[in-house]
This record gives C-alpha cells, sequence and structure tokens, in this order.
C-alpha cells in the first residue's frame, strides 16, 4: 500500500488471481480501518501540499506519469490482462486511454478558472468591483471497479490532483495491481510525499473506513448500485459522485446500414465479456428487420473465440470470477424457465461464460430489468421507435443508449425522448472518450465524469469582492 509516501507491507495478505484458472499471481496487504486512519491523516497534510504547488508543477507531474505509463505500455497492459478479464488487445486499448485521461487532466488543471462578477449591477454596490476563482475541495476519495483497473484509477486520481486537492485510493480488490502500478508511475514522475494514499482492501472494512471519516470531503465511486446506496447511507455531509453501471438498450431502424449495426452491437454487447456499464444489454429491432438482424447477430456472435485473454487471438476471456459466471448462467437459466429462448451461447465452464443471445426474455425478468454485467444480450422485435424507446426507458438505469438510422427525424426523436446520459448515434451504446461528460440518470448515478466536467466538482468557487 502506499501511505505517507512510503510502501507498506502487512503479514495479512490478499491473493490476486489470474481470474482464467484462478492462479495466483500477487499478493497485496490486507488493509485495515487503521492503515485508512493513516492514510487520511497523510491526506490531510497532502492537501496542504497540492493546493500550494503551482499549477504548472502539477501539469509536469500528470505529463510526467503519462509518459510512464505510455513507455511501459505493454507492462501495463500484461498487468490489466493477467489480474482482470480484459483479453490483451483490450488491455492495450484501456492503457492507451489511460495515457489520454492523464494528459487531458494535465491540460484541463490550466483551465481551472474563475471570472469577474459585476457587483455594480445591484443598487448600493457602485463602488464594488470583485471576481471568483476556484480552489480545492480537500481530500478525495477514490474507490474505483475492477472492469477498467487502470483508466477509472486515472479518471479520478487525474482529476483530483489537477484540481490541487489529495486522494486516498481504494482500488478493487481483485484488481489492485494496475492501480498500484499508476500510483508508483505518479510517484516516479515527481509527485510530493502524500498527495495520494493507496489503501488496499476489503469493501467492509477499507471502503467503509474511508467513505464515513469526516475529513473526506468527496467521494468519486464506480461501482453496483446496492454499493452506492450503502456509501450514501454512511458517507455523512460530503460530496457524492457516483456511477453505477446501467441496463443499456440500443434501437435498430428498419433504415440503417444492417451490418454495420450488426458489428458494432456485438462488439459492444461482449467488448470485457460484458462486464461494461455501457455494454449492449437490450437490443430493440423493427420487425421489417428482426430475422435478418437475429440471423446475421447470432452468426458473428458465434465468430467470437473465447478463451486465456492473453492468447493474442482471444476475442472474449473469462469473467473476472467462477462466482459472477454462475451468477450469470442461474439468470439465464432462471430466464429460459419462464420462456426466453437461447439463440446461441448459454454455456459456462468455470470462469468462462459463453457470448449469449436470448430472445423472448420475459418481461421483469433480471436479464430484462438489471444490469447483467456478463456476455449476454437480449433481442426484441418492436413496431416502430416510439414502442422502441417506450420500452428502452422502461428500466431504472439511464447511462446510455444507441440508435442505428439514417433517418435524421428518427435520430432526433431519440435524442430528445431517451432517459439517459448519453445518446450515440449509428453506433451501439459502447462508446466513450476521455474527455466527454459520462453519467447518468435513474439508478445510473450521481454527477458526471470526464476530466472538464469532474473538475467542476472537485474544486469550489470563492467570491473575492473589493469595496472601494
Amino acid at each position: 500500500m502506499l501511505i505517507a509516501g512510503k510502501w507498506i507491507d502487512k503479514k495479512d495478505k490478499i491473493e490476486v488471481k489470474n481470474p482464467y484458472d484462478d492462479s495466483v499471481i500477487d499478493t497485496v496487504p490486507s488493509g485495515t480501518p487503521e492503515d485508512v486512519a493513516a492514510a487520511i491523516e497523510a491526506a490531510e497534510e497532502g492537501y496542504r501540499i497540492n493546493r500550494d504547488m503551482p499549477v504548472h508543477e502539477r501539469i509536469g507531474i500528470l505529463k510526467g506519469a503519462a509518459d510512464i505509463v505510455e513507455e511501459n505500455a505493454e507492462e501495463f497492459a500484461l498487468t490489466i490482462a493477467t489480474e482482470g478479464s480484459k483479453t490483451i488487445r483490450e488491455a492495450r486499448k484501456e492503457v492507451a486511454r489511460a495515457v489520454q485521461t492523464m494528459v487531458i487532466s494535465a491540460e484541463e488543471a490550466r483551465r481551472v478558472v474563475g471570472e469577474t462578477i459585476p457587483f455594480d449591477s445591484m443598487p448600493g454596490s457602485e463602488n464594488r468591483v470583485g471576481y471568483y476563482f476556484r480552489f480545492p475541495i480537500g481530500i478525495i476519495a477514490a474507490i474505483t471497479p475492477f472492469n477498467d483497473p487502470l483508466n477509472l484509477v486515472a479518471h479520478k486520481v487525474g482529476p483530483a490532483i489537477a484540481g490541487g486537492n489529495s486522494v486516498v485510493l481504494k482500488p478493487a480488490t481483485v484488481t489492485p495491481l494496475s492501480a498500484l502500478k499508476l500510483c508508483r508511475a505518479l510517484m516516479d514522475a515527481g509527485l510530493p510525499a502524500k498527495v495520494l494514499n493507496a489503501v488496499t482492501g476489503y469493501g467492509a472494512t477499507v471502503g467503509d473506513a474511508i467513505v464515513a471519516d469526516p475529513r473526506v470531503r468527496m467521494i468519486s465511486f464506480t461501482g453496483g448500485v446496492e454499493a452506492g446506496e450503502r456509501i450514501v447511507k454512511k458517507a455523512g455531509l460530503k460530496k457524492i459522485g457516483m456511477e453505477l453501471g446501467s441496463n443499456t438498450p440500443v434501437i435498430v431502424c428498419e433504415d440503417c446500414d444492417l451490418d454495420k449495426a450488426v458489428e458494432l452491437s456485438v462488439s459492444g454487447a461482449f467488448w470485457a465479456v460484458g462486464q461494461n456499464c455501457i455494454g449492449v444489454q437490450r437490443i430493440y429491432i423493427e420487425k421489417g428487420i428482426y430475422k435478418r438482424f437475429e440471423t446475421l447477430f447470432v452468426a458473428r456472435t458465434r465468430q467470437l473465440k473465447v478463451g486465456p485473454q492473453l492468447e493474442e487471438d482471444t476475442d472474449m476471456g473469462p469473467m473476472i470470477t467462477e462466482g459472477e459466471a454462475k451468477r450469470i448462467e442461474r439468470w439465464v437459466n432462471d430466464a429460459v424457465k419462464k420462456g426466453a429462448k437461447i439463440l446461441t451461447g448459454g454455456k459456462r465452464k468455470g470462469s468462462l461464460y459463453e457470448p449469449t443471445v436470448l430472445a423472448d426474455v420475459p418481461p421483469g425478468s433480471k436479464l430484462d430489468k438489471e444490469e447483467v454485467f456478463a456476455p449476454t444480450v437480449n433481442l426484441y422485435p418492436v413496431g416502430d421507435i416510439d414502442e422502441a424507446i417506450k420500452k428502452a426507458n422502461d428500466v431504472n438505469f439511464g447511462l446510455h443508449a444507441g440508435i442505428f438510422t439514417k433517418d435524421i427525424e428518427k435520430a432526433f426523436k431519440a435524442i430528445r425522448e431517451l432517459d439517459v446520459g448519453g445518446i450515440i448515434i449509428n453506433d451501439s451504446s459502447d462508446y466513450r472518450i476521455d474527455m466527454m461528460p459520462f453519467g447518468g440518470v435513474k439508478n445510473s448515478g450521481l454527477g458526471r465524469e470526464g476530466i472538464k466536467f469532474v473538475l467542476q466538482e472537485m474544486t469550489e468557487p470563492r467570491v473575492v469582492c473589493f469595496n472601494l
């Protein structure tokens, strides 16, 4: 663990395992509330250090860390693919994105600006002039998930440092190694001790202690709805930013480029084993092209190679644990008992679960209403775009949606009426660049990620007024 600029080991360990074969690849310390207290105490001083650091020095550190990650990209990718579910090809893309996230954080550090205030617009204030500027809020708690173990850490740590804050990081228990490598890169780039602290351990032990501490001024969390609700209840009076996943719809209209819709929707459904908050889960296809879409979609899905994530030709690796693979197996079997039809897939071997396409999924089943976070996708025929939009909105999530159409009026109808945080036209929902505002509505979370936008949450305006 990284506490007060020192790398701390402990006798109590947590094994980090390769999800493909359950082999132990490393261990990390099993943190305690006492470790959290030490990290937060260090972060209090780290906040004062970073708050007073010139912006150009923060920029240099963030760019330096980005350079280190880029120079060691293959090593980072191997770590991501070994401790997590992503294939080596997917992991390389995550590393490239993490470099971009750190670079954008450096760029946005120089754009944390204020503006003048026309105090004389109020009668009686003719002799007053002033402005506001933005200042860092203090200690940021960053709690990150397993599915993007490097880039989602960068999305929290990068902006926090750019804005002049300090950080206490709690990486996912099952994928902590990528996060710790990024911490080391930042330290090697010259980040002062105590600005960034990382405590490894279990959520109930380490996470709860971080969340409940009143010295923490903001919690930036990515994870599940239930964990998000627990955090809100424990947090007390502090800022909260949360990305809590989704049950993502895609609409396929009769006028679309069918081959494009199939190819991109297959990719969107099974990227990172479907363990992806904006991955395609429900596809609503207009009836005139439903059968053709279903045939092409199933055929393309069957071409995906499932296997060890480190093999170059593997398209889809294992789920994060065998327990998760068993969970989705139960969900699918339950849906089938209630009338769902498996068009392809549906079989499990250890932590591997085949890419699975279903039809006739019963309304209200878990596959229909909940976030599956697994390699399954449901196909639904619909009469028109109105029916598709109504059904797409009929869940308690709203992160992203996709629509394939050549009709600009249909596109704008979807833009107006889909109850989501982002709408992707002529692509699957699974599209994001790291500078855009990213977040959702309903149970999909609170606030927005994206460096520029989260920096607004990680800083506050301070008014300055002169009475001349």
